[in-house]
């Protein structure tokens, strides 16, 4: 009896391989959409910890894993066995392999920037343990040959420490082709950079930075001439997991995580001062670093920011969580497919409920149309209050990437978990593609 339940149980294993079904696939959850027209299908999964994604061409996509240090590369929904490469990184908290993104040239290299922790040591782990410290938050430029990463170029070092949080890590390539970094607070610097006035010299935390794709200065910095600032496209960023640029436009715009409150949306001008850490949303934090809570609203917020000698400006959220849901990626639906009520739409993800956001744009392209009265004054004060604005949620382990199909102008979704799901008319039919495990 035993045998004959082994051997069907054998017979089983058999058919599933052979009819295309893999019984050893990682399972997920499904996630849900509240569009009848539209569904989410799962392209690929077996990733580790994922943090970014850049597409290369139609189908092939680069991924970033935190802990492993890694690049991967996907084909046609398939995880490549072996990385474009493995570097040693520090990986406690929201250290790791963080951010990339890439510039493909016509007649020269395809570039691939790597924003990743470097280890204090030679190995990946936790450096904080036996007194190693980081070596430093790094932008790095590879040339991509022959399906490796080589030729490293350091193009910024920045601080990793005291940490291990608020790293940032986003990196993008921005509409003048010029490379943008997002770095927070690492928890607890306290320098002009957020906005302490009279205080330590800018140290290039809390700020986004600007530089050419060979690491050179952009001429005519918004803040000032001087090192590290004329670097400065923005400062007074809490901890940030996303930028991105409005094709229509050409603004920059990112996600700012709050402390047990005040997750926002902010259009980036240059010099932008996003008040961090005497405003977060339009409050003025309270309590001791890393634990602050809301205190009274700031409503004169320009005497008490640094402003470098009259050149930052100060203004406040397009939007505010007013409890805090992590927001990660963003990005701007410059796409037909989805249908044109989502086209120039700005899509977000959260972290903490694995929500996809979608936001309408006013004809200014400078802030929101909400359909829903109580988010006039731009503060979703309670959970319930942003549910008009979510269009898909259940994506497991929290949203860390989004990114558009360069081929199929689909919505491709990068989650933590592992798993990158695409979002497509419901009448299209299902992949046939068998992710890898």
């Amino acid at each position: 009896m035993a045998k004959s339940i082994v051997y069907l149980l054998a017979f089983a294993l058999t058919i599933t391989i052979i009819i295309g079904i893999n019984p050893f696939h990682t399972a997920f959850s499904q996630p849900t959409i509240n569009d009848k027209n539209l569904k989410v299908e799962l392209y690929s999964q077996g990733l580790k910890t994922p943090t970014s994604m850049a597409f290369l061409g139609p189908k092939d996509i680069l991924v970033t894993e935190k802990d492993d240090g890694t690049v991967r590369r996907i084909i046609n929904g398939n995880l490549l066995p072996s990385p474009l490469l493995q570097v040693p990184v520090a990986i406690k908290s929201e250290r790791g392999m963080l951010g990339l993104d890439v510039a493909k040239h016509n007649s020269g290299p395809t570039y691939v920037f790597l924003y990743y922790t470097e280890s204090g040591g030679q190995q990946t782990g936790d450096d904080a343990t036996g007194g190693l410290k980081p070596k430093a938050n790094a932008v790095y430029r590879y040339d991509l040959v022959n399906n490796q990463l080589v030729n490293p170029q350091l193009l910024l070092s920045l601080p990793a420490n005291p940490g291990p949080n608020h790293d940032g890590g986003k990196v993008t390539v921005g509409p003048d082709n010029n490379i943008y970094a997002i770095i927070g607070d690492l928890r607890s610097h306290r320098t002009v950079d957020q906005n302490i006035i009279n205080g330590p010299p800018a140290d290039n935390t809390s700020v986004i930075l600007r530089i050419t794709q060979d690491g050179k200065l952009v001429p005519n910095p918004p803040l000032g001439d001087t090192s590290p600032i004329n670097l400065y496209y923005a400062y007074g960023i809490r901890n940030s997991f996303g930028i991105t640029f409005d094709p229509l436009t050409g603004f920059l715009w990112d996600t700012e995580n709050g402390p047990n409150y005040g997750d926002e949306i902010n259009i980036v001008q240059q010099g932008f001062d996003s008040g961090w850490s005497k405003i977060q949303g339009i409050w003025t934090p309270k309590g001791k670093i890393g634990g602050e809570n809301p205190g009274s609203i700031n409503t004169n917020p320009s005497k008490d920011l640094f402003n470098f000698d009259g050149k930052g400006r100060y203004h406040e959220p397009q939007f505010i969580w007013f409890n805090t849901v992590a927001p990660t990626a963003l990005k701007f639906f410059n796409s037909t497919k989805l249908g044109v009520q989502y086209q120039n739409d700005l899509f977000v993800g959260d972290k903490n409920n694995g929500n996809l956001y979608d936001f309408n744009l006013d004809q200014s392209r400078t802030g929101f149309i909400f359909s829903d009265p109580k988010l006039e004054d731009k503060i979703a004060d309670n959970p319930s209050e942003a549910n008009s604005l979510v269009l898909a949620s259940g994506f497991d382990g929290g949203i860390s990437d989004i990114k558009i199909g360069p081929d199929d102008g689909y919505l491709y979704i990068l989650t933590l978990s592992g798993n990158i799901y695409r979002i497509l008319p419901s009448t299209v039919l299902s992949s046939s593609l068998s992710p890898s495990p």
